[in-house]
């Protein structure tokens, strides 16, 4: 009796993006995107407040670790993946059932082995029992690589939910997280010592206007404790684009020591000892979408971001580069 195997593959990628709603819904209005954007205050210093005015470290502000798979993160795995936990399981349910046939064509081996009357059985029965074999290995085979995505995706989203936590100084009565800035702007984190961040700061000035209109701004972490002192031009001929300089670089990390965590992990994923200066893009959508050692590469991010502002800016949001 030849065990019956099924061989099926849900189609539909593991990777299928899809984007929520109410997450997106109020900045696809120019007019809301216009009036966010302009609620960010632009008062500035010349010098960016003391380290130490920022080493305040509350219970209720810090992150949630990202080894803890938060429900929301699970939320959104579903969201970008839902065809993953249907593969899931119909994959179990064909390891089952090979596995069912394999121990029925082997007690069937075993019978048509111990009676000679039964051995032109012998052969049909060994290849239902390779097929049942092959047909387990293939299906556990995927579904340990589902899994494993399952699991680097789970690991990816706890981590990017643990930055949009972390806290933002926009200036002296204003701290914002990192989520608010969702489809508003794309933040790049400059992190590195402050000899570092200044080489940054100078490097960013001929594309300071063209990184406006993509939405990015800067955020300054210097690692060894220092605060980097920005110097702007403030002559009456440079005052147009001193204020725009000053709008590109106003963002300072809130609570260092959170900062500092959630960068050493990062680096130590990515093979990169602690005092490697590094830098990070994010997408409109607070994901990760680019990292390197080194300076930010600010004439990429110019080549490759589409504005935010203009007719097919909404249409654009999503044109961000894959995530990491």
């Amino acid at each position: 009796m030849a065990s019956m195997v099924q061989f099926c593959y849900i189609v539909g990628p593991s990777n299928l993006r899809l984007k929520c709603g109410s997450f997106r819904f109020c900045f696809q209005n120019p007019i809301y995107r216009k009036n966010a954007l302009s609620s960010i205050s632009t008062r500035f210093h010349a010098k960016p407040p003391l380290l130490s005015s920022s080493i305040v470290c509350s219970a209720v502000n810090k992150p949630s670790s990202s080894s803890e798979i938060s429900s929301d993160a699970r939320i959104r795995s579903e969201v970008l993946s839902p065809f993953r936990s249907l593969r899931m399981f119909f994959y179990l349910a064909f390891i089952a059932s090979g596995a069912l046939g394999g121990l029925i064509a082997t007690t069937q081996l075993i019978a048509s082995l111990s009676n000679p009357a039964r051995s032109s059985e012998v052969s049909d029965t060994l290849t239902s029992l390779g097929i049942d074999i092959g047909a387990v290995s293939i299906f556990a085979f995927l579904y340990f690589r589902e899994n494993t995505a399952k699991n680097a995706q789970l690991a990816r989203l706890s981590r990017e939910e643990s930055l949009s936590n972390l806290k933002l100084r926009v200036n002296e009565n204003k701290i914002i997280p990192v989520s608010s800035l969702r489809g508003i702007s794309r933040l790049v984190i400059c992190s590195g010592p402050a000899s570092f961040i200044l080489e940054a700061f100078k490097l960013s000035e001929p594309f300071t206007e063209r990184l406006l209109e993509r939405g990015v701004l800067v955020v300054p972490f210097a690692m060894d404790g220092n605060s980097p002192s920005l110097d702007f031009d403030e002559s009456e001929d440079m005052k147009e684009i001193t204020a725009k300089r000053k709008r590109l670089w106003q963002l300072n990390p809130v609570y260092v020591s959170e900062w500092t965590e959630w960068l050493n992990e990062q680096k130590k994923l990515a093979g990169v000892s602690p005092e490697t200066p590094v830098y990070l893009s994010l997408r409109l959508d607070g994901r990760v979408r680019g990292s390197g050692v080194g300076y930010p590469p600010w004439n990429a991010f110019v080549a490759q971001l589409p504005p935010v502002k203009g007719l097919w800016s909404g249409l654009l949001d999503g044109m961000d580069g894959r995530v990491l």
